[in-house]
């Protein structure tokens, strides 16, 4: 829906975001499904969900840009990608990312752009001044490396200006004990679930 439908008409391009979408989506889904296996030795839920978003995530640029045959290697090769992230840098790192909304979604995010400006073609979408580095232009490959890294540099300075807001008024992080509780008893003195036990 978002990317078939983000330019508000039902033709021909909306058919194709949607057909890209949807494999890229699947083969994201597939190659973590394959990660799982070959690393835990067994598929997840979570995993193939996982691989799906990350599927999304990375097609979401170019949905109406590039061919659907790139739509498979965008969505398969992103899942390895982010998998390797969330799994190996995350702890290297330990950077705090609960839910791997960097893992998933910036890096995803960063490989469909990069992916957009090597699959891009203007056959399939007008709308695209240059075709992709996998079509014998660099124009557009070189545009999206820009972004990226102007885009990297605004979250990171919005971010700070964010925690430095927020600083004045909160503390960025509860105590360690009540992390260990769980911040549905010591925030706010009640379970979330309480039909859950031990599930969760």
């Amino acid at each position: 829906g978002f990317n078939a439908g983000s330019a508000l008409k039902a033709d021909g391009l909306a058919i194709h975001a949607f057909a890209t979408t949807a494999i890229s989506a699947a083969s994201g889904m597939l190659s973590w499904m394959m990660m799982d296996i070959l690393m835990a030795e067994k598929p997840t839920l979570v995993g193939c969900v996982t691989g799906l978003v990350v599927g999304l995530v990375a097609i979401t640029p170019g949905a109406g840009f590039v061919p659907v045959w790139a739509s498979l290697i965008i969505g398969f090769v992103g899942s390895p990608i982010c998998y390797f992230m969330i799994s190996k840098v995350k702890q290297k790192f330990d950077y705090d990312d609960a839910l791997d909304a960097f893992g998933c979604h910036g890096i995803g995010g960063f490989w469909g752009g990069l992916a957009t400006g090597l699959f891009t073609q203007t056959s399939i979408n007008s709308v695209a001044k240059w075709n992709g580095l996998f079509f014998g232009d660099t124009h557009l490959f070189i545009v999206q490396v820009i972004s990226i890294l102007v885009t990297i540099v605004v979250a990171v300075v919005g971010t700070l200006i964010c925690i430095g807001l927020v600083r004045l008024f909160t503390p960025l992080r509860v105590e360690k004990r009540d992390e260990q509780v769980g911040l549905d008893l010591s925030e706010h003195n009640e379970t979330a679930y309480p039909s859950f036990n031990g599930l969760d």
